[in-house]
């Protein structure tokens, strides 16, 4: 048997990640043993995914699946360990204790790093670049370093590309008020032409970010304070200045290729380290993968075409031929809720290749398809605003088109939008997962050998294991393909939430027990007991801790009360619409006092209370109820908030009394149970300064009565809501939000939004105001009456426990033990906040931690 050979790995990205998985999931003989020296302290993780690490600080959440090589003792992965030198002819490489490691094959996956241009000021401790974890933290803790000194809660970004608002989404995030600066005179001007780039900046712009176009950054200037800190005063090459207390640059990046320089390796014109298509550098011993190659002159930025680099090596090392085909350069992309996507030719940069444009400055949309010169052939495309059909036109790039090219792009109910483009129209040769380089034809023969479900496929071809944007295709190819799809809620209910409810609707059934007896299996699960409680609760007014009601709510139904991280509960009393008398303010302050609790105004302007004991909550809420206030729901998966701007009582601009609109909305709908939370807004003009496109319900008003939006949704997956139907009267207006809650209630699946919710309803908006506006399915009355006995069964939850002792019972923090306050509920004192402190976790907390 041949002498196991040595591959050394410099770099443990993604890129020096899929090489590593390739290498040793191909080498059945292990004829490889994989050295992979890390400079980072962290195992690869997902850096397309560096956003999300603002949203929960849990590094442990972006780490790529086997990263650490359990259990493979042909792979030493070697982390904080830089390598500072390569020696050609000894064929070793040195790290920077060091250490010297001998390979066979070296593979450089060094990536790249972030360019600061020379700007006077740019080395200040307040600049930061945006690239890795560290540098998140470091950023995380500059802003909580001016927050918690009182400086301006300004931040500014140079760089107006991908990278660039990402950091402004962060920094937004973060609370402060987010400036991008961007030489060029759009946004994105790599991926998104003149026209998408204007539709873009005019909507990031409405999000409240301020963006300064063609214009660049002078200098930097510290500006000194009396207490020892310092801020920034940034100003831009217009004279423009903005006091800042920190700056991100995110202006592009280059190549890491010094070792390879200092090696003397052939490296680029334009800086990387220059390999044939085969990967190889001009040492045969020595490849390339990733950013940091150029490969035949050019260095790729992706995912997708560092993946297909890796692959291309790993072959090579197995004496296969494997060359690097031509690059996908497509990207889709949701940057602060905006959709933005290109593919192909996206620039029309093709000899004499024709344009079709749709720009529908109404719905806020722009796309663009790229065709050859015979119309016939798709080129490439741009989708700004609405990307949703970017997984079906991607793959038909140098296809020919099935149809009228207008019509795949036009606004849905338009009289173009007619074409229906669905998977089972590509070819088999269409690559569906360009990340991975899956086709069609791939994920075929994987259904034909047995996958049935999404699930199935990714762990059989990983299509759709990295961006994950293809996976919507594979779920629309299993049905293409006749697999059909289970709808089962759990494995102890073989029907979906929707048919349980018109079940349970249709009988006399009122418990779980009794469901599950006539229509179920087993004894349920936490998947089937909350949907089915939350089906009982919005079809009765039962209370929802009566009875075997109790037993099947979560930890925070259990309570009624949304427990927090310190093992405390928030308190939050409904303020419909955002009004609240002076006298509740009083009293709010007053418990908040007597209890010690943290107070905040929320963005659905409300006020809640946070750090209250089990124990506490009645004593609390008698307080609140006796005081004429009343349950905010802000624990249930029902309606939250109407937030409402001041309408024309107040607002010199104001058409319509959106105050008491929101008013009368939030007390119709409160305590309806849905799949899901329910947040509304109802704005009094075009302003918009109640944010109701953001809201599964939002209300607008005009001159001639109101604008309704549906199916916008915030938080992870933030959408913007669509248009349902236009100037319409209080009654009408009323109606239809009825007719809208009770078709989502009703169809919807477990723990879906609104916004998926609709995108996942066959027919999209136009079926949904053919149903609401139209009733196309005759079941409006039915919709009408159901919200009608919601109304005239509504009483406060909290009143109904502080009247019944048996429900009371159950707020004690020990049971055995009633009178004894919970040593696990502390707290710190922070800036002159009262900070929770969780089991296990110091005392001082950083920034966001008490949310």
């Amino acid at each position: 048997m041949a002498s196991v050979r040595n591959v050394v790995v410099v770099g443990h990205g993604m890129v020096g990640h899929r090489f590593t998985e390739a290498l040793r999931s191909r080498d059945a003989d292990g004829a490889w043993r994989v050295t992979v020296l890390a400079e980072e302290a962290d195992a690869a993780y997902d850096r397309v995914g560096l956003t999300g690490y603002t949203e929960h600080w849990d590094r442990a959440q972006l780490a790529l699946p086997g990263n650490d090589y359990d259990g493979d003792d042909l792979v030493d992965l070697r982390l904080g360990s830089r390598v500072t030198e390569i020696d050609r002819a000894a064929k070793t490489v040195k790290t920077a204790d060091g250490q010297r490691i001998a390979y066979d094959a070296l593979v450089l996956a060094t990536g790249s790093y972030a360019f600061v241009p020379p700007v006077p000021g740019h080395d200040l401790p307040n600049c930061h670049v945006y690239r890795t974890l560290d540098d998140l933290d470091n950023i995380r803790a500059d802003v909580q370093r001016t927050l918690d000194a009182g400086r301006a809660k300004v931040g500014v970004v140079i760089g107006g590309g991908l990278l660039g608002l990402e950091a402004a989404n962060a920094l937004r995030q973060f609370g402060l008020q987010a400036h991008i600066v961007e030489r060029a005179p759009r946004l994105m001007n790599q991926q998104v032409d003149e026209a998408g780039g204007a539709l873009l900046g005019r909507m990031i712009g409405e999000l409240g970010i301020e963006v300064h176009l063609d214009v660049g950054t002078d200098s930097i200037e510290p500006v000194e304070h009396p207490d020892g800190g310092t801020s920034v005063r940034v100003i831009l090459g217009d004279g423009t200045p903005i006091e800042a207390g920190l700056v991100i640059f995110a202006a592009g990046v280059r190549p890491r290729d010094e070792l390879a320089r200092e090696a003397g390796l052939e490296v680029a014109e334009r800086g990387g380290v220059l390999t044939d298509l085969s990967c190889t550098t001009s040492d045969p011993n020595i490849f390339a993968v990733g950013e940091v190659a150029a490969i035949e002159g050019r260095c790729y930025g992706l995912v997708g075409p560092g993946y297909t680099s890796a692959e291309v090596v790993a072959d090579r090392l197995l004496g296969g031929a494997a060359e690097f085909p031509e690059a996908d350069l497509s990207t889709k992309l949701k940057l602060l809720g905006v959709d933005v996507a290109s593919f192909g030719d996206a620039m029309g940069r093709t000899p004499n290749c024709l344009e079709v444009v749709v720009n529908d400055a109404v719905n806020q949309t722009y796309a663009k398809l790229v065709l050859s010169d015979d119309a016939k052939t798709l080129l490439g495309g741009i989708l700004v605003g609405d990307a949703s059909s970017y997984g079906v036109l991607r793959p038909m790039v140098g296809e020919e088109l099935p149809g009228d090219p207008l019509a795949l792009i036009a606004p849905a109910g338009s009289d173009s939008g007619t074409a229906q483009l669905g998977v089972g129209a590509l070819p088999a040769a269409a690559q569906i997962c360009s990340c991975n380089n899956v086709t069609k034809g791939d994920l075929c023969d994987a259904i034909a050998g047995g996958c049935t479900d999404v699930a199935g496929l990714k762990s059989c071809t990983k299509a759709g294991t990295s961006c994950g944007s293809c996976v919507p295709l594979l779920k629309q190819l299993l049905e293409a393909e006749g697999v059909e799809q289970s709808k089962a809620l759990c494995e102890h209910f073989s029907q979906s939430r929707a048919e349980l409810f018109e079940i349970i609707s249709a009988t006399s059934i009122r418990t779980f027990s009794g469901l599950l007896e006539r229509f179920g299996t087993g004894k349920g699960c936490d998947i089937c007991k909350p949907a089915v409680a939350s089906i009982l609760a919005s079809t009765s007014s039962e209370h929802i801790l009566d009875g075997e009601m109790a037993s099947l709510q979560d930890s925070n139904d259990h309570f009624l009360a949304n427990i927090q991280k310190n093992g405390s509960y928030s308190v939050v009393p409904r303020s419909p619409g955002g009004e609240i008398t002076p006298e509740q303010l009083i009293l709010i302050g007053e418990i908040a006092r007597d209890f010690n609790l943290y107070t905040k105004i929320t963005g659905g302007q409300r006020i809640d209370m946070f750090g209250a004991r089990v124990d506490q909550l009645p004593e609390i809420w008698r307080r609140l109820v006796e005081g004429g206030m009343e349950s905010g729901h802000a624990y249930g998966k029902a309606l939250r908030t109407v937030k409402s701007c001041v309408g024309s009582t107040w607002c010199r601009y104001g058409q319509q009394d959106s105050v008491d609109m929101a008013v009368t909305i939030e007390k119709r709908y409160r305590g309806l149970r849905a799949p899901h939370k329910i947040k509304m807004a109802v704005s009094g003009c075009a302003r918009e300064c109640a944010e109701a496109q953001s809201k599964d319900v939002g209300v607008i008003a005009t001159e001639q009565g109101w604008n309704l939006y549906v199916c916008g949704n915030g938080g992870m997956s933030p959408r913007h809501a669509q248009l349902l139907a236009s100037d319409l009267d209080d009654e009408t207006l009323i109606r239809y939000i009825d007719r809208f809650l009770m078709f989502y209630i009703r169809t919807a699946d477990r723990l879906q939004r609104t916004a998926p919710w609709l995108e996942a309803m066959e027919g999209g908006l136009e079926h949904l105001r053919d149903v609401v506006c139209n009733d196309s399915l005759g079941l409006a009355a039915e919709f009408e009456e159901a919200i009608e006995r919601h109304v005239a069964g509504y009483s406060c939850e909290w009143k109904g426990v502080l009247d019944d002792p048996n429900k009371l019972a159950r707020f004690v923090s020990f049971v055995n033990a009633p009178d004894v306050d919970d040593p696990t509920v502390t707290f710190t004192e922070r800036a002159g906040r009262r900070v929770p402190v969780p089991i296990g976790m110091p005392k001082v907390r950083p920034l966001q931690e008490a949310k």
